[in-house]
């Protein structure tokens, strides 16, 4: 997280705004959030059927993530480099353990609370360096020391793949937004030892176009199809340690 994000969400009416506006019923972004919030759930009753995971979420904002896997982990620990985002996250229902953390220095130390673990991470590697997407996965990595200690699952809400990289092919090549790939996120996995389980794309989808019905349906259909995910806007990648 950069000390830019940390000055933003200082503010309080930022963080109002973000909790309010940016994750407003039936919003853009809370529409993708419910759907994602479905997986993860599936997800934890998939890969934990017996034995609930610990949850640690880094750049936990206002605690989203958190609440989404309510009742099915056994504790959950949230980081953040915005104290106010985390009372926020608080305020708003959301149950864990808060734990403040530098934005930048040496790699942040996870509270050891056992095996299994999930991490989650979202909303942080698209719009930060190279340098804090490698903090972020290194916390990770600490959290996740071998194959078998759980799963980690990031969030590339502007897959370079998608339908909006076309759209700013047509403007000039112009490009008003940032970006990342598959493979440029697969290989930031990687270098801190995590290879991809499963990729699931959310939407493909703009914002400007979530109102319109006809393309709402139309996204409803195109996910469904095997190989969506390569173009969706919005994707969420589990991962594992490699085998040692």
């Amino acid at each position: 997280m950069t000390s830019e994000y940390t000055e933003v969400f200082q503010d309080t009416e930022a963080v109002e705004k973000y909790e309010t506006v940016t994750y407003a019923p039936d919003s853009y972004a809370s529409r993708i959030s419910t759907r994602q919030r479905d997986y993860l759930r599936g997800l934890v009753r998939r890969e934990f059927p017996e034995n609930p995971p610990v949850q640690h979420d880094f750049a936990c904002g206002t605690g989203r993530v958190i609440r989404g896997l309510h009742g099915l982990v056994r504790e959950a620990h949230g980081y953040d480099t915005s104290a106010e985002m985390m009372e926020k996250a608080s305020e708003v229902g959301a149950r864990a353990y808060w734990h403040h953390v530098a934005s930048d220095g040496p790699v942040p130390n996870p509270v050891a609370a056992g095996f299994p673990a999930i991490v989650t991470i979202f909303r942080l590697l698209l719009n930060v360096d190279e340098a804090v997407r490698d903090r972020a996965l290194a916390f990770a990595a600490k959290v996740l020391p071998h194959h078998g200690s759980g799963v980690l699952v990031v969030e590339n809400h502007g897959n370079a793949g998608s339908v909006r990289h076309l759209r700013a092919r047509r403007h000039d090549g112009e490009r008003w937004f940032a970006e990342l790939s598959h493979d440029q996120v697969e290989q930031l996995l990687a270098r801190h030892g995590f290879e991809v389980v499963e990729r699931r794309g959310f939407t493909m989808l703009t914002p400007s176009l979530h109102e319109s019905r006809a393309a709402r349906l139309a996204d409803a259909a195109a996910r469904r199809v095997p190989g969506s995910d390569a173009y969706a806007v919005n994707v969420l990648y589990t991962a594992r340690r490699v085998h040692a």
